[in-house]
């Protein structure tokens, strides 16, 4: 029975615990949460009612706000924290990990010092840090074996037991097809690609994208736009990947156009939510500070936009919303704009 140590008690971390606990293999599962009132709460109530209220977590889960203990002869480290704090964490971990840890990153964003994205991070933090027995001690550790997961899945509505398919992304064909099997269950199915350039991209830039579906709906306009804005977010995501080296397909796919659809119009979606109140006038600092919950999307913009320079990639749709959340430009401005650029080919 393997080990997998959940870092992250936000709320997809706790709805990938439950989940986990409902999967086909059983497992020893440790989630471990950075905030001691989050802690508090799942150990006393075992709810999470901060970020993901209304769901218990099954009792075979330890929870932890000591990072050594949750990752103390883990197997499988499940990455669930934001962006902006996954490398202190993985640097954090680096001394307590387990020559065996394997790792899956469920961060969906870049970190927006570097622009790097979270796969990265892993190798620059974990490549040289790995705890080995004296035996097997050598001049280089070996790299970490990472993948990646991603794809259409509201935190709700996995807790709650809906349907979801999600993609599990890796260069190596062998762990893809384990952790497909460990994570797979009655009401959560995964899918494998090679593809993990592509599936972060993706992931990251969707956030982007549904910031500014969201300002589209809280500006009063109507389907025609949204949909128009999504579509051509589609084209903005596709040139940013394969230009760095990602697939085609891979953004034809769950998490590609799947999770861009759902972040873009689902209700519950934080970065379209952000979205809606910008289009209706609201200051950013205002909006973030009336929530503990992390709207990727908003770190990674400049991040986006950084990589499409480098690579010479055409992004109007992401200049704009870095220009509404890093400037403050007028969101009906920024939709203007977009309308009035010059005439092309689709």
């Amino acid at each position: 029975m393997k080990k997998i140590a959940i870092i992250g008690g936000g709320s997809w971390g706790t709805a990938l615990a439950i989940v986990l606990a409902r999967s086909s293999r059983p497992h020893r599962l440790a989630l471990w949460a950075h905030s001691a009132d989050v802690v508090e709460l799942l150990r006393t109530k075992r709810v999470n009612e901060i970020y993901l209220p209304g769901f218990e977590l099954p009792i075979e889960v330890d929870v932890t706000g000591a990072l050594p203990e949750a990752i103390a002869d883990a197997e499988i480290v499940l990455g669930v924290m934001p962006s902006a704090h996954a490398r202190a964490v993985y640097r954090a971990m680096r001394p307590h990990l387990d020559s065996r840890a394997v790792f899956v990153s469920a961060t969906k964003g870049l970190e927006p010092a570097t622009h790097a994205r979270i796969s990265e991070v892993i190798a620059d933090e974990i490549g040289c840090g790995l705890r080995l027995e004296p035996a097997k001690i050598l001049d280089q550790n070996p790299p970490p074996r990472i993948a990646v997961l991603s794809g259409p899945s509201f935190a709700l509505e996995v807790a709650r037991g809906d349907p979801t398919a999600v993609v599990l992304a890796s260069a190596d064909a062998s762990l893809a097809a384990e952790l497909q099997e460990e994570f797979s269950g009655p009401t959560f199915r995964l899918y494998t690609n090679d593809d993990v350039i592509g599936t972060e991209i993706a992931g990251a830039v969707k956030n982007v994208i549904a910031i500014a579906a969201g300002a589209c709906i809280g500006l009063g306009l109507g389907s025609n736009t949204t949909a128009a804005l999504v579509t051509r977010g589609l084209a903005e995501m596709t040139r940013l990947a394969v230009a760095l080296g990602g697939r085609r397909d891979t953004l034809a796919g769950l998490a590609g156009v799947g999770d861009l659809i759902l972040t873009s119009t689902g209700a519950l979606s934080r970065n379209r939510s952000v979205g809606i109140e910008l289009g209706k006038g609201r200051e950013l600092k205002e909006i973030l500070g009336a929530t503990r919950m992390v709207a990727e999307g908003v770190g990674s913009t400049a991040a986006a936009l950084e990589l499409a320079r480098r690579t010479g990639v055409e992004m109007p749709i992401t200049e704009q919303v870095h220009s509404v959340l890093a400037a403050g430009r007028a969101t009906q401005d920024a939709i203007r704009e977009l309308m009035e650029r010059r005439l092309t080919q689709e």
